[in-house]
């Protein structure tokens, strides 16, 4: 357990956090450590943006999807590793700190990767970041003599998989592979990448906190909304140079706001925390079915900054592509949402019905847009949203009352 207070110590024995440590909340270190993802993410969800507004947002799904993967799964290699091991010691704050300026060089190739497919740069970062992450794993392994094993198949999968990576680099940057492999060589290192925490955690479990990982996610879902906020003004930004406020400006600008602050609402409608703690064993499924939502409201970011945009800027997308470029995000965000819901918490209250017909209508609505625009598309997704919402207070307060009436 790292010391408290204020007082940094030069080497804390390194060896597993308590379960149910109690006030365990994010250090700030892991706060700071989030910074860096911001910019990462923004660079990705501003090239996507691009695509869309170009009328290339299917070519653009793909190295979309690729680079938040990356992304992603370089949040959650430290998240997890953090919750099982933070002894906020100097060497660990050290290797922190090589773990981030990793993640600020990925950023930095993101432009190249999702514009040209070159992931020379994003490799370079994420080798730079299997470092410090490989020796943070050495070190719980020989620390903690019970998780040896657990630590040590960590680090070998993880090395390991960066020779993959590394090698994937080689053969197709240099043409000795066609470039056609390269997305089934992605696909195929992405899934032992997936496959490293399952096989690692056979031997036997770390000691992760429920709380701390949910307040983790939360918080990561808090910077996704915000960088959705920074992506949208971005596109208001633009209109505002244009000279291009009307009427439609400023129901996109509301309605997108609205949309924003309902989708949080429906991710924090039930306590994590305790649904994770009480079924660890979902925690694969949990985590994992995180990357969708993640990704979701990334792209929905992309997508809201050129609805905002197309008031101020010609634009080669079409008005039912910038409006499934809003509905799609938001249908698979509030379909994993549920998903993700169900799996820990005891009681949901998002009712299965409600939640399908609201995406059933919200990936339905851009076939309207010829005829109520993207405004009012944006406002009709948001307005669905809303009613799902609604839906979800009644359905906690009708089974509150049902629980105090038979007690």
């Amino acid at each position: 357990m790292p010391p408290a207070g204020t007082t940094i110590r030069i080497r804390v024995r390194m060896s597993a956090r308590a379960i149910d440590e109690p006030h365990r909340v994010s250090s700030q270190l892991e706060l700071l450590f989030d910074l860096t993802f911001v910019v990462a993410v923004a660079a990705v969800t501003a090239q996507f943006a691009h695509d869309i507004a170009d009328g290339h947002s299917l070519a653009g799904l793909v190295p979309f999807l690729q680079v938040f993967f990356a992304i992603w799964w370089a949040w959650m290699n430290f998240t997890w590793f953090a919750s099982s091991y933070d002894t906020d010691d100097v060497a660990y704050r050290l290797l922190t700190m090589v773990q981030m300026a990793g993640v600020l060089v990925l950023a930095a190739g993101v432009p190249a990767a999702a514009s040209r497919s070159e992931y020379g740069v994003i490799t370079l970062g994420y080798l730079v970041m299997r470092i410090g992450l490989v020796a943070q794993w050495l070190r719980a392994g020989l620390e903690d003599p019970a998780r040896r094993r657990t630590a040590f198949r960590y680090a070998g999968g993880i090395a390991l998989l960066q020779m993959g990576w590394l090698s994937r680099l080689v053969l197709v940057e240099t043409g000795v592979l066609p470039s056609s492999f390269g997305l089934p060589f992605f696909v195929c290192l992405a899934a032992l990448e997936l496959a490293v925490p399952w096989w690692a955690e056979r031997a036997r479990a770390t000691h992760w906190h429920p709380h701390h990982i949910a307040e983790r996610y939360g918080l990561f879902t808090i910077i996704l909304l915000g960088e959705s906020v920074l992506a949208a003004s971005r596109g208001v930004g633009r209109a505002l140079e244009a000279d291009a406020v009307g009427g439609s400006f400023v129901v996109i600008a509301i309605a997108g706001l609205i949309l924003l602050f309902a989708l949080w609402w429906l991710y924090f409608l039930g306590p994590a925390g305790d649904g994770l703690s009480d079924r660890r064993n979902r925690s694969y499924l949990w985590g994992y079915g995180h990357y969708g939502i993640f990704a979701a409201l990334a792209a929905l970011g992309a997508g809201l900054e050129v609805a905002v945009e197309r008031n101020g800027h010609d634009v080669a997308a079409s008005s039912p592509a910038l409006g499934y470029a809003v509905a799609v995000p938001v249908g698979v965000c509030l379909a994993l949402l549920w998903a993700v819901h169900v799996l820990v918490v005891a009681k949901p209250v998002m009712v299965p019905a409600a939640v399908l017909a609201c995406v059933v209508i919200v990936l339905s609505l851009p076939l309207a847009t010829p005829w109520i625009g993207v405004a009012g598309t944006v406002a009709a997704i948001a307005a669905v949203c809303v009613l799902l919402v609604a839906a979800t207070i009644w359905s906690a307060a009708a089974g509150s009352r049902t629980a105090s009436t038979s007690s």
